[in-house]
């Protein structure tokens, strides 16, 4: 009787995203800059928590919030959700800013209320219409689990940690060139580009 009752709810809540969703589009288009409605938001949340089964959401994390399993939580963190959420879990980052909806402040109640299973869940099986891909196999992986244990460490997280996660984040082609011409020159190789300040000063003399 329960399983059904939780069908229905389900099938509703989706009838009535859907027909959200479909009010919205036509009045407002399918740009991706504004922010969701309160009616969207409050049955996609309602959708996504009725998604979740019982025994998931009130899944125990295995680990505990540790120095090392933080350290390695934070390292992936950087390299993998930084570029959406931010080092800090602000979502204030050029790609989290232009997602639809936006990427959250996860270091608000909206994120830390929810349980460590529904964290779990959510990282592992990512959530439709969203830009939030699933990061897990179909197996349990640990993983996933750790970075339930550095985002609920976000609050507090220090300017020192923040720092480390910068030199860890993944960089772009420019990036990586400007490193390396920044090595050549402290190890006195000559440039193979002409610097930056010599092309304008070139610039200038041809006007």
């Amino acid at each position: 009787m329960r399983k059904r009752t939780v069908l229905l709810s389900i099938t509703a809540a989706g009838i009535a995203g859907a027909a959200a969703f479909g009010w919205v589009t036509i009045r407002r288009g399918f740009s991706a800059r504004d922010n969701p409605s309160a009616m969207e938001a409050y049955v996609a949340k309602t959708t996504r928590k009725l998604s979740i089964p019982a025994s998931e959401r009130d899944a125990k994390n295995p680990f505990a919030p540790t120095s090392e399993v933080l350290s390695e939580a934070r390292a992936h963190f950087a390299d993998h959700c930084a570029v959406c959420h931010g080092n800090d879990g602000s979502g204030k980052t050029q790609i989290g800013q232009n997602l639809y909806p936006k990427a959250p402040d996860m270091r608000l109640p909206d994120t830390q209320n929810l349980t460590d299973g529904e964290l779990y869940y959510t990282i592992h099986n990512g959530i439709r219409l969203t830009g939030m891909p699933a990061w897990g196999t179909e197996q349990k992986d640990d993983d996933s689990w750790k970075l339930v244990v550095f985002i609920r460490h976000l609050p507090r997280l220090t300017p020192v940690e923040e720092r480390e996660m910068e030199a860890l984040n993944p960089k772009g082609p420019a990036e990586k060139e400007e490193e390396q011409e920044e090595e050549q020159f402290l190890n006195g190789e000559p440039s193979k580009q002409i610097p930056k300040q010599t092309l304008q000063q070139q610039k200038e003399k041809k006007q």
